[in-house]
């Protein structure tokens, strides 16, 4: 069967789902590898489409590190690292928000459109959407979140858009700052409350075992998710996916998701499926 064949497959059996989630809203982050292959950007992109087809209504928003590489090597722009984060100063500052903002979420628009959705390109600057603070000083212009205003959303989403939006945002002055896009994603799906957010990962989700991929963990509680990161359980790449998990959490998102976005249809199996493809969390 062809992908598109087997999304519809799983929709057939997915009534119950569609009929709890008719007129709700999910947050769906988009990013890692998974942005990289055309073929895995349009199935993404057709199973976000299935979901705004049946009711609901959904905010894609993406990252886009390899993007980001790819214009700071062509500009022979060094690339900084200090904790585990991009050290952003203003030059690097400048191609972030373009490669973010232009190429990466373009592509997104692009591609929604031309599989017969409507789409809006926004960036966390864009109505206000975004406000911030740098993190530290040794970090430059890389940022947390203070505020949503999520109304150019909601206009968006009730003319039947689907908004593509890119981790940068506004500090109090009007500039611009580097985001981690789950933690966007996660302000963004507690402003809007919605009712699920997905985060679209390089693994499979939350594994028992860091090391041993056949330890996947279906659920996971907050109680659970906090003694992973405490114990150290949760690897250094997951605990900031699992920070935001709890962070949408507690300001009222439904259930948090974790799935691997390389695999076909991970989006529709994990919504519309008993057992799921991912971890819940929540």
């Amino acid at each position: 069967m062809t992908d598109p064949q087997i999304a519809a497959e799983i929709l057939n059996q997915a009534l119950p789902y569609i009929q709890r989630y008719h007129g709700h809203t999910f947050v769906v982050k988009y990013g890692g590898s998974a942005m990289s292959d055309p073929e895995t950007i349009r199935g993404v992109i057709r199973n976000v489409l299935l979901l705004r087809l049946v009711g609901i209504s959904v905010v894609l928003v993406h990252g886009g590190g390899k993007e980001i590489d790819r214009w700071l090597a062509r500009l022979g722009i060094e690339k900084k690292t200090a904790r585990g984060l991009r050290v952003t100063d203003d030059a690097t500052m400048e191609v972030v928000e373009m490669a973010l903002a232009g190429r990466a979420n373009k592509l997104l628009v692009s591609e929604i459109q031309q599989a017969g959705g409507r789409a809006v390109g926004l960036s966390g600057r864009d109505g206000g959407l975004l406000v911030g603070e740098p993190v530290s000083t040794d970090l430059g212009r890389v940022g947390r979140i203070r505020s949503v205003d999520p109304d150019v959303l909601t206009m968006a989403m009730d003319r039947g858009y689907v908004p593509v939006v890119c981790s940068v945002a506004s500090d109090e002055d009007g500039g611009a700052l580097n985001v981690n896009a789950d933690t966007a994603a996660a302000a963004i799906a507690g402003a809007l409350k919605a009712t699920k957010l997905i985060l679209m990962t390089d693994t499979d989700g939350v594994l028992a075992d860091k090391d041993d991929p056949s330890t996947l963990i279906s659920h996971l509680s907050r109680s659970q998710a906090l003694e992973m990161i405490a114990s150290g359980r949760a690897d250094k790449g997951m605990i900031p996916k699992l920070e935001a998990c709890l962070h949408a959490l507690e300001a009222g998102v439904g259930r948090v998701h974790l799935i691997n976005g390389g695999v076909p249809n991970a989006l529709l199996v994990e919504v519309f499926t008993d057992a799921g493809i991912g971890t819940m969390v929540g």
